[in-house]
């Protein structure tokens, strides 16, 4: 069985499921996510067509516009002039040993600041933002900005930043990231393609990026659903408020849900059947036209879960200081265990 992911009419996300029969005989079926099941082999092209009359609306599906796409989708659109490719990464050599044909090399360190190096990670200026997405080649008048790389996280959090400097709906991950071109064998080049330089119009917003004392507010409040996207000895308050450096454990409600939980493996970072995830999110507490706020320790984990929530429809809070902020500040609750409360 192979799956495929279009993009269809608007840029909505839909998949193809492909399998040959014995007796080769054509069946489609749509469930509630917009998957199509075929029982015989079909080319991609056919198969886009039918998963394209099967997409329905955005009701149905409840997923956000083209912020997924598949290989196969990126394949057929490397020569798309309204498309750019961007290698996520903090280290050039990461893009020069290997990236996707065509794809030029984001810097991460032209987004988030590495200064303190016990913690790292904070947003940088719109203005330092425009400037490495410029020298990227990212400008106004690009359809789709497909944003890969080897650490599923450093495309996350770049998805995630782009948004909050007003690029929503036209960012978009590739599923599997770099891990997962490979082990499908997509082509790899080391050769760095000529681009012009980009001119890219930035409108940050104010509705994504939440701080400590908006969450405070809002712990008791059942619309909100706190998702802490760290591993046990973190959550749980194990590691000692990493080894002292702030108090341990979580917010108080917040419920835990590892980031990694989301994705089939961190080498081929493929996410879980969207079933599955609704089902890891419902868990933690976030129903139906509730709010979700992720967090982590210093903001690389939580952009994963704040990419996840938004595909599967949910208004989306970042928590940006995460507990680097929360866990320093004597003045707010904190709880150990493995319970949120």
């Amino acid at each position: 069985m192979t799956t495929t992911t279009f993009v269809g009419p608007g840029g909505r996300f839909a998949s193809v499921k492909k399998t040959e029969s014995a007796s080769g005989r054509l069946e489609v079926q749509s469930d509630r996510v917009g998957r199509v099941t075929m029982k015989r082999s079909v080319s991609t092209a056919a198969a886009a067509i039918v998963a394209t009359a099967l997409w329905v609306s955005p009701a149905i599906a409840q997923m956000e516009h083209g912020m997924l796409v598949d290989a196969d989708w990126l394949e057929g659109h490397l020569e798309d002039e309204h498309v750019v490719v961007l290698h996520a990464d903090m280290r050039v050599s990461s893009y020069e040993e290997g990236h996707i044909p065509g794809a030029r090399f984001l810097d991460m360190s032209g987004l988030v600041w590495d200064g303190d190096p016990a913690w790292g990670t904070e947003m940088r200026s719109p203005a330092e933002i425009d400037e490495a997405l410029e020298s990227a080649g990212v400008s106004d008048d690009l359809h789709h900005i497909v944003i890969y790389a080897t650490n599923p996280l450093f495309a996350a959090r770049a998805f995630m930043t782009l948004e909050v400097m007003g690029l929503r709906g036209r960012v978009q991950m590739l599923d599997g990231g770099y891990g997962g071109w490979v082990a499908d064998g997509g082509e790899v080049s080391t050769e760095t393609p000529d681009f012009e330089r980009g001119n890219i119009t930035l409108r940050p917003q104010d509705d994504v990026l939440v701080g400590a004392d908006w969450v405070h507010e809002r712990i008791d409040d059942s619309s909100v659903a706190l998702i802490d996207a760290r591993p046990d000895d973190e959550y749980t308050g194990a590691d000692g408020g990493m080894n002292g450096l702030t108090n341990p454990g979580h917010i108080p409600g917040a419920v835990q849900m590892y980031w990694e939980e989301l994705i089939e493996s961190r080498a081929a970072s493929y996410l879980l059947p969207r079933d599955e995830l609704e089902a890891l999110f419902e868990d933690a507490g976030a129903g139906e036209g509730d709010t979700v706020v992720a967090y982590c320790m210093v903001g690389w984990r939580a952009s994963f879960t704040y990419f996840t929530a938004r595909m599967l429809g949910y208004e989306t809070k970042f928590f940006d200081g995460s507990w680097r902020e929360w866990g320093s500040r004597d003045d707010l609750p904190y709880v150990t265990g493995q319970t949120p409360r």
